[in-house]
């Protein structure tokens, strides 16, 4: 068989099985889903498993997240095309690929200078032009391109940071897991006539949001 329809077949069950089966129903969101090559975006030696229903990892102990809880994230921002978006640890590349599918321009940012650059190479190799990635803190987020109409954060802070918060346009909405180390609670953050109102999501485990409004090193 065809590599590249394997990997078609493997991305249809990756979204019956694994996203729209557990109550994923944007229509938008699953055809970007069923685009975008999740197994290029993973390391060559974990890329039979690319579509299986877990993290796995990218290098420098950060991982690109289960399907699942991308969809998951990105169905909560609400996009509907016209949108500038932030993402907080660009990884892999992967969600801001998902991002770029579905709103107008996505800005990303990346701690690790190796990480950006490959996703850099790899969202240049899909031609996919409108994700500028940025490397530098994540949890102070990009304030001279704020604001933002959502952001996504794919590391786990220990608080929400008041940085993102404030980058936030009226009506836009954050994503972010807040917790320990070692476990977290997924929270949607709305801005409405200048206050903040949050809601708990699901239950999640990430890597650390290392920077000046997340973990230290």
């Amino acid at each position: 068989m065809d590599e590249e329809i394997h990997y078609q077949i493997l991305r249809q069950h990756m979204i019956e099985d694994q996203i729209a089966r557990r109550g994923i129903s944007d229509a938008a969101l699953l055809r970007v889903l069923g685009s975008v090559p999740r197994h290029a975006f993973v390391p060559p030696e974990y890329r039979r498993m690319a579509y299986t229903d877990g993290p796995l990892p990218i290098g420098l102990g950060q991982t690109i997240s289960q399907p699942y809880i991308v969809a998951l994230m990105t169905q909560l921002l609400q996009l509907r095309g016209g949108e500038t978006v932030l993402e907080v640890g660009t990884g892999s590349g992967y969600q801001a690929a998902i991002l770029a599918g579905l709103a107008a321009q996505v800005h990303s940012i990346e701690r690790h200078p190796g990480l950006a650059q490959a996703a850099r190479r790899v969202l240049q190799e899909l031609k996919i032009d409108h994700v500028t990635v940025h490397t530098g803190d994540g949890s102070l987020g990009l304030p001279e391109l704020a604001p933002f109409d959502g952001i996504l954060v794919t590391a786990a802070a220990p608080h929400t940071p008041q940085a993102l918060l404030q980058q936030l346009k009226e009506g836009g909405r954050l994503v972010i897991p807040v917790g320990s180390r070692f476990g977290q609670n997924l929270e949607l953050w709305t801005r409405q006539e200048g206050r903040f109102e949050s809601e708990l999501i699901a239950p999640v485990a990430f890597v650390p949001l290392i920077g000046a409004e997340g973990w230290g090193e």
